[in-house]
């Protein structure tokens, strides 16, 4: 199965997509601050499930799919430090901490699956 078909390569996407609208509206003077850290975390993503799905081993898509899952890790602290600075909204705080939570289940099966070859 090509990687562009997995489901958590889809809602990771999806993830991004949604972080990417929201930190439009954060302040101008954290571009380079935590809007650029959120939007690499997010990237990274999608991005190490693709790079995993690459690799020729099974221990080396593991290890690319735990980068991934520490960047959804990484995320969900980095929402919370934009909810305590009020840069969104509590709604839309929920909103992208459970799309989080549907990838790490879905990121956690993926791995599981890789695991048992």
């Amino acid at each position: 199965m090509e990687y562009t078909e997995l489901e958590v390569w889809k809602k990771s996407r999806i993830l991004v997509n949604s972080l990417y609208e929201i930190t439009k509206r954060f302040p101008k003077d954290e571009l380079y601050g935590l809007t650029n850290q959120m939007r690499k975390s997010a990237v990274s993503i999608p991005s190490n499930i693709a790079e995993g799905c690459g690799r020729r081993t099974s221990a080396d898509t593991v290890q690319f799919l735990h980068i991934s899952r520490g960047s959804l890790y990484e995320l969900e602290t980095q929402l919370y430090l934009a909810l305590d600075q009020n840069y969104l909204e509590i709604d839309k705080h929920r909103d992208l901490l459970s799309q989080i939570l549907k990838c790490k289940k879905l990121l956690n099966g993926f791995i599981n699956y890789y695991k048992n070859l």
